[in-house]
């Protein structure tokens, strides 16, 4: 009975990481870019009171076990790089990826971090830059003087200038992508970092080698389906309920034990 309330008790830390993760998805179904979490469980060690195979006291090889569980855990929660939905904003640093791809972005140490996240604007200085400052890579400066830009499906900045009949390029930015993109760190901020799971990038234009190509005045929106988390939520809440009955159950098997002497 001891054993059960242990048990029941991991069930009950397994589920409140479920609704954790539910909640950052619904908090973030409006973050461009965004993808959502999905958790996944393991079950726990098990305790052979009678292997498979063993030999009775009559001499009968025994043809199944007597395993007791230990509960359950968390064992990852992976994101799903899943393409999101289009959105049109008639901005014209809205940019995003049809397909596979992350923007490269250039953190104040000098790191490289990836992006999904195409809302990009303009500095003091010129520079293309994300919500939060940070450069875009390769870098693009708009003139000050630039009346209209545009971005081409293969990621080519071009302004037009007073004067000036043909516009004039700025500069081409390449993708990244990875092997294992489930393998990247979370930064924040719409982040991405490579780890030794998700592979080197691999940075190509956009449109070529099976890049996803650019879309101009668009985002992508989150990822989130958000009848999906609330079943989500509902299925952990009552996961989480029944193993806090399992717990309160052996409490009360215990009592009665503890009864016994009286």
């Amino acid at each position: 009975m001891v054993r059960s309330i242990w048990t029941a008790a991991t069930g009950m830390h397994a589920q409140q990481l479920n609704i954790d993760n539910v909640a950052n998805n619904l908090a973030n179904v409006n973050t461009a870019g965004f993808k959502k979490g999905r958790i996944l469980f393991q079950d726990l060690l098990y305790q052979d009171l009678k292997p498979a195979g063993a030999i009775t006291a009559a001499g009968i090889t025994s043809p199944t076990s007597i395993q007791i569980g230990m509960g359950a855990a968390v064992v990852a929660i992976e994101k799903i790089h899943m393409q999101g939905n289009y959105q049109q904003t008639y901005n014209a640093l809205d940019v995003m990826i049809e397909g596979d791809g992350y923007f490269q972005v250039i953190l104040p140490d000098g790191e490289t971090a990836y992006t999904r996240a195409g809302s990009f604007k303009i500095d003091a200085n010129g520079d293309v830059t994300t919500p939060e400052g940070y450069l875009l890579s390769p870098n693009i400066n708009i003139p000050e003087n630039a009346l209209q830009l545009s971005i081409s499906k293969d990621g080519i900045f071009a302004v037009s200038l007073p004067g000036d009949i043909i516009e004039t390029e700025l500069g081409q930015i390449e993708t990244a992508r990875f092997i294992n993109p489930a393998g990247l760190n979370s930064l924040g901020e719409n982040l991405y970092f490579p780890t030794g799971a998700s592979g080197d990038p691999q940075t190509s234009v956009p449109g070529e080698d099976g890049f996803g190509s650019l879309r101009q005045h668009s985002l992508e929106t989150s990822n989130v389906v958000m009848v999906d988390e609330m079943v989500n939520m509902i299925t952990g809440q009552r996961a989480y309920e029944m193993s806090s009955k399992a717990v309160q159950t052996s409490d009360e098997m215990l009592q009665t034990v503890a009864a016994l002497k009286r």
